[in-house]
């Protein structure tokens, strides 16, 4: 059984770009796109990219794992209809598993865990929120 709902893997499907939330080594935040996908074998989310090793978000999660991802868009404009998903969770900084994205992607990863999930909009109601710790 998913730690996700079938709406909340259904919108992570259904999308290609969230946004990570790391912490640096002096304790600011930051915060960057990123390619991401489902994987449902680990029931968590793959973060990875070009250059993907070298880059401040990697440094960052193996200084601290701890982390924040969001996914969100408008599902329509009139009327205003905001709908993502927020995950906080631990980052399991992997030595392979870029691979799954495609070629020319870093084989370093970071896998996140699921601590902390709130997602709002998935399920066709403008205010339907779901907060799961």
């Amino acid at each position: 059984m998913s730690v996700f709902t079938s709406a909340e893997i259904a919108y992570l499907g259904s999308q290609r770009l969230g946004r990570i939330a790391t912490v640096g080594r002096a304790g600011e935040p930051h915060a960057v796109p990123v390619g991401y996908r489902y994987n449902a074998a680990e029931d968590a989310i793959d973060i990875g990219g070009h250059g993907f090793a070298k880059s401040k978000k990697f440094r960052d999660a193996q200084h601290n794992p701890r982390v924040a991802f969001v996914v969100d868009d408008l599902a329509s404009v009139s009327p205003w209809r905001p709908r993502g998903i927020e995950v906080r969770g631990i980052a399991l900084v992997l030595d392979s598993g870029g691979e799954a994205f495609g070629r020319g992607y870093d084989p370093q990863i970071f896998r996140v865990r699921p601590r902390r999930i709130v997602s709002w909009g998935l399920e066709g109601e403008r205010r339907s929120a779901t907060v799961r710790p």
